[in-house]
């Protein structure tokens, strides 16, 4: 199915690009704009994002790494 219609990128495409992110660095944070960059697209109109990211999210693969996952949290309790 194609999620972006600008950029002509597929669910496949979403999902093998969160693969290979994945598969490349345990702990890193996959964004919309690493997937782009690792399909060496651009985003153009932005009407795809709530299908962009419902497609990542539904990745395995996706996932916070555990490390990460309450930095912002403990971030706001040293503020203060």
């Amino acid at each position: 199915m194609i999620v972006c219609h600008c950029m002509n990128i597929s669910d496949h495409d979403i999902h093998a690009a969160v693969d290979w992110m994945r598969a490349s660095d345990e702990a890193t944070l996959i964004t919309p704009g690493k997937i782009y960059r690792a399909l060496g697209k651009k985003a153009d109109c932005g009407g795809c994002l709530p299908l962009f990211m419902k497609t990542m999210q539904a990745n395995d693969n996706f996932e916070v790494p555990l490390e990460l996952r309450h930095l912002r949290r403990l971030e706001r309790r040293g503020r203060g």
